[in-house]
């Protein structure tokens, strides 16, 4: 409502209570326009009024949500179920134009105008994150891996003779695939053993490089957020060698939003050397459903490429739920969430620890992993190969999602690669092991309850080693005897052929 719409129902109820109503709206309209001059994420979160009444206001901005519109172009906005309409708030242009996912559409200003400030809002959390010196970012309607495979085509065009992409182990499907899919041979550096951490083998790195040649690298791709017992990589230093090779350098970055170990290791990777670009999850960093992620770096230019490579226009389901959410939480609700999952970590890491003494464990030291832990496993792998893996279905039928139950030695073919001791980033890591991670929104009853029914599972799987252990002494007592009673019967044939042979006798 305008001033005029409240000049005419000030004819029809009390002038005092509309200039009370106008009032009232003047403070949602507020926050919204400090939201579009500003471009970032409020201090406080939004209540839901303020949150609908913006995304209306975006809604009647789109040429769908004309009154009186006539479209007879081939894609017009037009929903057959007025549930999906609601489901969208009416936003159903999607984002960006043919040749550009970034750009605006003329016929769906709102739609337009929820992603540039999606865009910006994100960009202001990755450096209330630690990432200061970022430039550039774009959320875009694909997950992690895809929104990897994007990066690297457009690398393509810049270094046409590379084919190969350096990449320090982690065994995670769709970071290998990333590189096949988008048709580069992806070449595994194994990594070290410090301790209990796997970390980055720069020596490998570096000599890779210089066998292969700089120009036929089209980039080093490293990883930050992963599973214990591997830790995130070496980035300074993968950094610094990007820089003296004249290598790009592109970092996954999935879940390591959340982590301000892991946007330092990003921070001082830029800093110190190279890094073109680094990418990050919108699920696992902000509570949204699956389907999105960041594309972030710090060269506006480079990062405005990647973007014009995507084909066509995109749905906007990912930015909407990402702008809802941090407009729903505000800074302070975002940096207490992250607050919350380091004292979490700790607590994890404190409960784990105790339990795997209690069962004569250990939890792996791998202090340079900020949100994953791992203990090991070594009393069910000893004795019974199938237990490790037995374990992790216990956990899963006794509803504990997340966790899981590594045994070492493990075959799987990827896209034509064979990894050894696949899950445990390393063809031959010492033993087997359990992960658990503290990820953003994990609450205390979530550790308790994973805690209390751990604990159930190795008894019972410790049960299930021991009846195999007896039923395996059962059969070897059995076959023992077997022979036994064949080495008689042999002698008792032996005697018996003498008495033939001797009648008398």
């Amino acid at each position: 409502m305008n001033p005029e719409s409240f000049a005419a129902g000030e004819r029809l109820v009390s002038p005092a209570y509309v200039r009370q109503g106008c009032e009232a709206r003047r403070s949602h309209e507020q926050a919204i326009r400090l939201l579009l001059e500003q471009g970032k994420c409020p201090e406080d979160g939004w209540d839901e009024s303020t949150l609908e009444l913006f995304l209306h206001e975006l809604a009647v901005m789109d040429s769908n949500n004309f009154l009186g519109n006539c479209g007879v172009g081939e894609r017009e906005g037009r929903v057959a179920s007025a549930l999906v309409a609601r489901r969208h708030y009416r936003l159903i242009h999607g984002i960006g134009r043919s040749g550009d996912i970034s750009a605006v559409q003329p016929k769906a200003a709102g739609s337009s105008l929820l992603n540039k400030i999606t865009n910006s809002l994100v960009l202001n959390v990755i450096k209330l994150a630690g990432v200061h010196s970022v430039s550039s970012c774009f959320v875009v309607p694909m997950a992690t891996g895809m929104s990897l495979t994007l990066c690297f085509l457009t690398l393509r065009h810049k270094r046409p003779k590379a084919k190969y992409i350096i990449w320090p182990r982690i065994d995670q499907k769709s970071c290998f695939k990333s590189m096949v899919t988008a048709g580069f041979e992806p070449v595994v550096i194994e990594n070290v053993l410090e301790g209990d951490e796997l970390r980055t083998d720069l020596n490998a790195v570096e000599a890779k490089v210089q066998e292969l040649g700089p120009d036929h690298i089209l980039c080093i791709h490293s990883t930050t957020s992963c599973f214990a017992p591997r830790v995130p990589d070496r980035l300074e230093e993968l950094a610094v060698i990007c820089a003296n090779y004249d290598i790009p350098h592109v970092v996954n970055n999935a879940y390591g939003l959340q982590s301000s170990k892991c946007m330092h290791l990003i921070q001082q990777g830029a800093r110190v050397g190279r890094i073109d670009v680094f990418v990050q999850s919108l699920d696992k960093n902000f509570m949204v459903p699956v389907g999105g992620a960041i594309i972030a770096g710090f060269n506006d230019p480079f990062i405005q490429e990647i973007s014009k490579m995507y084909p066509g226009r995109a749905s906007a389901s990912p930015s909407l739920d990402v702008l809802i959410t941090l407009l729903s939480l505000g800074c302070a609700g975002y940096k207490k969430l992250l607050k919350e999952r380091k004292e979490m970590f700790v607590y994890l890491s404190t409960q784990l620890k105790k339990l795997a003494e209690a069962h004569n464990e250990r939890l792996l030291e791998t202090p340079h992993n900020p949100i994953s832990l791992a203990m090991t496993l070594k009393t069910l792998d000893g004795h019974h190969d199938k237990a490790v893996t037995q374990l992790g279905s216990m956990l899963f039928t006794r509803q504990v999602s997340g966790a899981r139950a590594v045994p070492p030695g493990s075959v799987q073919t990827v896209s034509g690669h064979t990894f050894r001791g696949f899950m445990t980033h390393t063809d031959n890591y010492p033993c087997a092991y359990l992960n658990a991670a503290a990820a953003i929104g994990i609450r205390m009853q979530d550790v308790d309850s994973f805690i209390k029914r751990l604990d159930k599972c190795l008894n019972a799987a410790r049960k299930e080693k021991n009846k195999a252990r007896a039923a395996a002494a059962v059969d070897e007592d059995n076959r023992a005897a077997d022979v036994d009673i064949e080495e008689m019967a042999l002698k008792l044939d032996n005697v018996l052929g003498d008495v033939d042979q001797h009648p008398s006798l």
